[in-house]
């Protein structure tokens, strides 16, 4: 059963170009993209690619997109976690790609929304045209991490509350020079306080639900980068999944100066890897294939 998503379209783009698709992280909204949607669309249009769309889909329970019904979400395991949730929200993703007439989009997932673009190699290779893993992981979350992540869902469900997750605003030991700044802590303090605690228990427990991934990575044919912060503790892991894209060549873009949320830290780098992958993907030997479901 799909899922209902709100989608922001940054750019309309031209019904015979493949569509970039953004999908953000935890726990914030498609807003960590504007920035680097208007990179995007500049430094595409400074080469001369097609004009192809940029959209940015709200996962359910993030920014005003609905929190999925019971129904919706399906099965639940005893731990509290979604069992049936990313399959049904990657199968949203993929049905609003479809529904707007294409065959073929470009998925990027940015630590959360790349489990996603994860599961959508998973599910519906088919409509893969190109892919970006961002400052993500295939693998599941160790037991202690999973258990921490229901643990942050329950406190907000209970206590309709923000605030096990307002740590996300704060500069931690290590961070990058924006995200110490009093302006990102300004601007992720009002994103977060602009979420509701039941979205973010929803993700919470649609994340620790999900499967392991990994096997999923030499699967992947289709163009590929991979993009992390030289800053994020995430990026040995990254590292050492890179090797098991075998049936690829994989694009890796290490950015310093930069943590976890890459595309909001450094939206300009981010958006040159991903303008990169883009014309790697118009120049591929399916691009002709990729755009408009006839």
């Amino acid at each position: 059963m799909a899922i209902e998503l709100k989608n922001t379209v940054y750019r309309a783009g031209s019904r015979d170009a493949t569509p970039l698709v953004l999908v953000h992280a935890f726990p914030v909204d498609h807003r960590m993209w504007d920035d680097c949607a208007l990179w995007i669309a500049r430094l595409a249009d400074e080469r001369g690619l097609p004009n192809f769309a940029i959209w940015a889909p709200e996962m359910p329970g993030a920014g005003d997109c609905a929190i999925p019904s019971a129904e919706e979400t399906g099965t639940v395991n005893a731990d509290g976690s979604y069992a049936d949730a990313l399959s049904r929200l990657t199968d949203s993703y993929v049905e609003l790609v479809r529904r707007a007439g294409f065959s073929k989009a470009v998925f990027v997932g940015l630590s959360m929304g790349g489990y996603v673009a994860m599961d959508v190699v998973r599910r519906h290779p088919d409509i893969l045209a190109g892919l970006a893993l961002c400052d993500t992981q295939p693998g599941p979350d160790a037991p202690q991490a999973r258990a921490n992540r229901l643990k942050i869902a329950t406190l907000c469900e209970q206590g309709n509350t923000l605030e096990p997750v307002m740590h996300f605003a704060l500069p931690q030991p290590g961070d990058s020079a924006f995200k110490r700044s009093p302006a990102c802590v300004a601007l992720f303090t009002r994103w977060i306080h602009e979420q509701s605690p039941a979205g973010i228990a929803w993700r919470q427990r649609m994340a620790a639900g999900r499967p392991d991934l990994t096997g999923q990575l030499p699967g992947i044919t289709v163009p590929a980068a991979v993009v992390c912060g030289a800053l994020d503790p995430s990026l040995a892991t990254m590292r050492g999944f890179v090797p098991l894209m075998t049936g690829t060549r994989v694009a890796t873009t290490q950015i310093e100066d930069c943590g976890h949320f890459s595309a909001v830290e450094q939206p300009a780098a981010v958006a040159r890897a991903l303008v990169d992958l883009m014309q790697r993907v118009a120049q591929s030997p399916a691009a002709h294939d990729t755009a408009i479901a006839h």
